[in-house]
């Protein structure tokens, strides 16, 4: 990093739709490449598309970064700055660096090349109307990417005059977001790749403005595992539906860390802290990465299994929104904590302990009928609700009756919890707890 400058960088969301991963993941690198650096990470609200806005769009933006940790140290929002960008805009008319516009964006069909890359009104002298930027004929537009490693060029003739300032006053993202990097002396721009094509328009407009330019860095685009650019619409892959799907934050966020970034050994469980001691912006990949789910849900169970029993529990309850009383969520845990991989498999896995499923007696045995009146009654003779006892009884019972164990201990299974597939049974009996065992079964067999 260069010593006589601070490492400031920025997240610049539009408040127009969900958070997409691949804006987390932008953000997490932006916000980590600042604070390894000992520099400040900026968080500026986009919102000059009144149109598209969502109603506490920023908000939720705002509540998403804060529980993924990544906290900013400065906060703007674009339309608070709306006399800066039109100053700017008539500073390149004055220069003849720009130009008015006064066409109907749904008359602008874009049919031969000279109407696709230079605007008609460019030689009429307008005085009003939308701001556009005056693209020079001949000239090889560059700039080093530091993600990429390497210098990308355009010649100028390729470059479409652009639309900067609306006729409502309103910037476009390429005025505003040139603007507001200088005005808040952004160091580095991390953003997607899909920003390419607009980066000769950014390097004219610095130039023109006479402002110095950041380091610019484009990411890989994060691929969907059938092939092609991971896609909002196939599949959960916006920060809302995975936290809903019972992802921890910590473990999304660790996921997407390794998304385009590879670290110099095998190394896989970091911790933010740890990340951003750690990070090197060398590391950021040229690869495209995929998205694995069964990546992500093997980091999220090494997450819940890593957490306190404690702090797990209030996770599971505010899940659920307190559907299950967190004393009891407790005692469950430990039943459960290396089977579950999200949160939401504590309902699928633990759910009968909280009501009493609906058995479907075709998955019982043979001879569950035989079974279960023995164990009934070897269970109500128990004083003592103890797992130790439950064990002896139960086991000297298969013995006396030469059952089969595993024939057994399904039935028993399946009687108490509608489900071949559970928690250890036994333990299971003793949260459940005397009373209710007895009437599952009874239920079962009348």
């Amino acid at each position: 990093m260069s010593a006589d400058r601070q490492v400031r960088t920025r997240f610049a969301p539009s408040p127009t739709g969900s958070m997409h991963i691949g804006n987390l993941r932008t953000a997490l690198y932006a916000y980590v490449l600042a604070k390894h650096n000992s520099g400040d990470f900026i968080l500026r609200i986009e919102d000059t598309d009144k149109k598209r806005e969502i109603v506490g769009g920023i908000e939720t933006i705002k509540n998403l970064l804060v529980t993924f940790g990544l906290n900013w140290d400065e906060f703007y929002i674009q339309s608070d700055r709306l006399q800066k960008y039109q100053e700017a805009a008539r500073k390149l008319v004055r220069s003849g660096n720009a130009f008015y516009c006064q066409c109907q964006p749904k008359n602008a069909k874009k049919q031969g090349y000279s109407e696709i890359l230079r605007d008609p009104c460019r030689e009429k002298k307008l005085t009003a109307g939308a701001i556009k930027l005056k693209v020079p004929d001949k000239e090889n537009i560059s700039f080093s990417d530091f993600v990429l490693e390497k210098e990308i060029s355009w010649e100028a003739a390729t470059v479409s005059d652009t639309t900067l300032l609306k006729s409502d006053g309103f910037p476009t993202y390429h005025l505003a977001a040139v603007v507001d990097d200088y005005d808040m002396k952004i160091s580095h721009v991390l953003r997607g790749h899909d920003w390419m094509p607009s980066t000769p328009i950014h390097i004219l407009v610095y130039q023109f403005l006479g402002y110095k330019m950041p380091q610019i860095g484009h990411l890989t685009d994060i691929l969907d595992p059938e092939g092609g650019k991971l896609s909002k619409r196939k599949g959960s892959t916006s920060c809302e539906g995975l936290l809903a799907e019972g992802y921890l934050p910590e473990a999304i966020l660790n996921f997407i860390m390794l998304l385009g970034w590879a670290p110099k050994d095998n190394r896989e469980i970091f911790s933010l802290a740890e990340f951003i001691k750690v990070f090197d912006k060398n590391g950021l990949q040229k690869s495209n990465p995929i998205f694995n789910r069964e990546k992500l849900d093997w980091f999220n169970g090494e997450y819940i299994r890593k957490t306190q029993n404690s702090k797990l529990k209030t996770q599971i309850f505010k899940f659920y929104a307190g559907k299950y009383p967190e004393d009891k969520i407790e005692s469950i845990l430990p039943l459960v904590k290396d089977r579950i991989k999200t949160l939401r498999e504590f309902g699928s896995l633990a759910g009968f302990f909280f009501e009493q499923p609906k058995v479907n007696l075709k998955l019982l045995g043979k001879n569950f009928e035989t079974h279960l009146n023995s164990a009934l009654k070897t269970l109500e003779s128990i004083e003592f609700w103890k797992k130790e006892k439950i064990d002896e009884r139960l086991l000297s019972l298969i013995k006396e009756k030469r059952f089969k164990t595993g024939d057994f201990f399904m039935d028993l299974r399946i009687a108490i919890t509608a489900s071949r597939f559970t928690p250890p049974i036994n333990e299971s009996i003793v949260i459940l707890g005397k009373k209710e065992t007895l009437k599952r079964i009874k239920e079962v067999l009348n």
